[in-house]
């Protein structure tokens, strides 16, 4: 008995000492990105269009699930088994279907968000070289060099935002959002963003303001809240500049009067915040469509003949400023083939 005891004396001590290890590794090599960071821009050979005011302008934002996310899989936060949803197989063809929908949908600039570039998850594929046009910048949103859960553990992950275009990015800044996260679980977890381009506009000292987000989504609800009231004054600010100001991408947040649509049959699962007009900037409106669901819950996956056993929401969409007249905006039905997102389709015009 006493050998056993002091067995399982040094066998609690070992995994003590490896977990302090592993605490003290995750504290020390945790991603602490400033408020403010200038980001570069991928920029092809052959020079870059200028935006013109007055002309149809189209844009995409799409959640691509970094590309490990279609219709086979299902994910264990949303409740659902997997944690590692698609082999590498699986990742290059989602990737390959993907690429293939934006080469053909047409539109000028591309907000996308889940695009990796080193990890583990997706084995090591740069998603943002892979889907780039002839501009781009991309912003880490998630970057861990080991996420130890659940298990099997997750691993390396260096993860963002994408926003490419044939346009001229002048400049690009990632802008750090509050993290609801503390001490030790922040060292493992996102920390979101927003990745703001700044496009010229030919014959004009204005600027086209592209605000590429992903907000939070597990969180008590706060994280949401105080993330949407910074994204908020942003956009304002930049219409008090003078510019025109577009922000798009996954707001994890359910968009006004959507319900009605899509009601939640599954409360017992994964729920998104809800946005209402008091987080909407002093005259700018909502651009999103509920033809479509522009997300799928993650608990099982997707068989359109079973709708019941899954929940749909619109968490996706955009802001646009006053100065920005929208022409059309469309959730684009792919039936969840390689996403657990759809992609919006937006066009507007720059007064």
């Amino acid at each position: 008995m006493k050998k056993f005891l002091k067995v399982l004396m040094w066998l609690v001590l070992t995994l003590a000492a490896l977990l302090c290890a592993l605490v003290l590794f995750l504290t020390v090599t945790e991603f602490r990105p400033a408020p403010v960071e200038a980001l570069d821009i991928t920029a092809a050979e052959g020079g870059s269009l200028k935006i013109r005011a007055g002309e149809d302008l189209s844009l995409l934002s799409w959640n691509i699930g970094y590309a490990g996310l279609g219709a086979d899989s299902d994910f264990f936060m949303d409740g659902g088994q997997n944690v590692k949803s698609a082999d590498k197989a699986k990742v290059e063809s989602y990737l390959e279907g993907i690429d293939k929908y934006l080469a053909s949908s047409g539109v000028e600039i591309v907000m996308l968000q889940e695009v990796d570039v080193n990890s583990a998850r997706t084995y090591g594929i740069d998603q943002a070289q892979r889907l780039a046009m002839a501009n781009s910048a991309h912003a880490l949103n998630y970057s861990c060099a080991f996420v130890p859960f659940p298990w099997p553990p997750i691993g390396r992950v260096n993860s963002g935002l994408l926003t490419t275009t044939d346009y001229e990015i002048a400049r690009a800044e990632r802008v750090s959002l509050p993290c609801p996260f503390s001490w030790p679980v922040s060292t493992a977890n996102l920390k979101r963003c927003l990745l703001v381009s700044y496009l010229p506009i030919e014959d004009s000292d204005k600027q086209l303001v592209l605000i590429n987000l992903h907000l939070e989504a597990y969180d008590d609800g706060e994280g949401k809240i105080a993330q949407t009231k910074q994204l908020r004054d942003f956009i304002e600010s930049e219409y008090e500049k003078g510019n025109y100001v577009i922000a798009g991408g996954d707001f994890n947040q359910i968009f006004p009067g959507s319900l009605e649509y899509y009601p939640n049959i599954h409360p017992e699962l994964w729920i998104p915040g809800r946005l209402d007009d008091s987080f909407l900037p002093q005259n700018c409106v909502w651009a999103y469509d509920c033809s479509a669901p522009t997300c799928r819950l993650l608990n099982r996956p997707y068989d359109p003949a079973e709708d019941e056993t899954t929940q749909f929401y619109v968490i996706d969409g955009f802001i646009i400023s006053p100065n920005v007249r929208l022409g059309d905006v469309e959730t684009v039905d792919l039936g969840f083939e390689n996403s657990d997102h759809n992609p919006v389709k937006l066009s507007v015009s720059l007064d």
